[in-house]
């Protein structure tokens, strides 16, 4: 699966950080002992909402991305939006700690913003600097802030109070939206809901049974994965030991 969000129906950087806000206060506190999803009916229909829009906006026109670009274009604007996003992982791993990941992710990005030619390429993986996601709700997590029920946000999908908030601050970290040209502004960020979008259609046919189920499972799964650095714990492993 992908980074952050992978599976959600409709990916739109507008909205991400409406609900959070408004929420998050009575969230936090006490959340931890309740349901993973205690507004689930809710939550249903701000997905069914999400995915008419996907079905019929956003979707097609990922599809037409994918149709008119070549593979090895697509790969090259995946590649620089993965490399503008390393100075943030590099910070958000000096807030949790980890001095010497954060230097490997600034590194990533100086080799590849140079050598790679603004990201195209990534040659930073290819000299063994390892490529990391991590974004501020991980570095909430790792301050001990509760993780909160799960909710589903309109025009963005799976998220929970405590990603919410990480992604509002990780909104200042999206280094095109500090163009001061406002139709380049917005160009970029049309480009990368596009392309985040066309990167998604393959992972589609991973769906199965109850979809809003299996994506509301499959993005907490993975969250807990970030969090943890990909430390899996084994119960079943453990107890034959």
């Amino acid at each position: 699966m992908k980074q952050n969000n992978t599976l959600v129906s409709v990916n739109t950087l507008s909205g991400r950080w409406l609900v959070p806000l408004l929420l998050c206060a009575g969230f936090l506190s006490g959340c931890a002992s309740q349901s993973v999803d205690p507004y689930e009916t809710l939550n249903r229909k701000i997905y069914a909402f999400n995915d008419s829009a996907d079905r019929y906006v956003l979707k097609p026109i990922a599809k037409g991305y994918r149709a008119v670009l070549p593979d090895v274009v697509e790969q090259g604007v995946s590649n620089v939006f993965s490399n503008l996003s390393d100075p943030f992982n590099a910070l958000n791993q000096l807030l949790q700690g980890k001095p010497y990941a954060s230097l490997s992710d600034a590194g990533r990005f100086l080799i590849n913003s140079t050598v790679g030619i603004l990201g195209l390429f990534d040659v930073g993986s290819q000299l063994g600097l390892e490529k990391h996601h991590e974004d501020f709700g991980q570095t909430l997590a790792v301050w001990g802030v509760a993780e909160g029920p799960y909710i589903v946000l309109p025009f963005w999908g799976p998220s929970s109070p405590r990603d919410g908030i990480g992604d509002l601050v990780g909104s200042r970290g999206f280094l095109p939206g500090y163009l001061e040209d406002v139709s380049a502004r917005n160009a970029a960020y049309g480009l990368y809901i596009v392309n985040r979008r066309a990167e998604l259609l393959k992972d589609e046919t991973l769906l199965s049974g109850d979809r809003y189920l299996f994506i509301r499972d499959a993005y907490l799964q993975r969250r807990q994965y970030l969090v943890d650095d990909g430390e899996v714990e084994d119960d079943f492993l453990e107890s034959d030991q």
